[in-house]
C-alpha cells in the first residue's frame, strides 16, 4: 500500500464521522447566529482536523505490536478520533463562556443606551 495513503487512512474512514460531529457543533446551540461565531466555529473544526492528522499520523508510526500491520491503523484511528472530540469538547466551554460576556457586552450597552 502506498505509504501517505495507508498513513492517512484512519483519518479518511472517520471523515464521515468527524463532519457529522462537526455539523453538530456548529449547530447547537441555534442561537446567536453571527458571522463572527461561524469563524470562530471554522476555526475550531480546522484546529481538531489538524490536530487529529497529526495524532493520527503519530499513532501510526508509533504503534509496536506483534498484530501486524492491522494494529497501527487501530492505533491511529483510536488516536485521530481521540484527538478531534477533545479539541471540540473544550471548544464547547470556551465558546459558551464566549456567548455569555457577548450577551453581557449587548445587555450593558442597551442598559446604557435606555438611560
Amino acid at each position: 500500500m502506498n505509504p501517505p495513503f495507508e498513513t492517512g487512512l484512519a483519518f479518511i474512514l472517520f471523515l464521515p464521522v468527524f463532519c457529522i460531529i462537526g455539523a453538530l457543533y456548529c449547530a447547537f446551540p441555534r442561537q446567536p447566529r453571527s458571522a463572527t461565531r461561524r469563524l470562530c466555529d471554522l476555526l475550531a473544526l480546522i484546529v481538531a482536523a489538524a490536530l487529529s492528522v497529526l495524532a493520527m499520523r503519530w499513532g501510526f508510526h508509533a504503534a509496536v505490536g506483534v498484530a501486524g500491520p492491522l494494529w497501527k491503523q487501530i492505533v491511529a484511528t483510536l488516536l485521530a478520533y481521540g484527538v478531534f472530540l477533545a479539541v471540540v469538547c473544550l471548544a464547547l466551554p470556551i465558546r459558551a463562556v464566549w456567548f455569555r460576556r457577548v450577551a453581557a457586552d449587548v445587555e450593558a450597552k442597551r442598559a446604557g443606551s435606555t438611560r
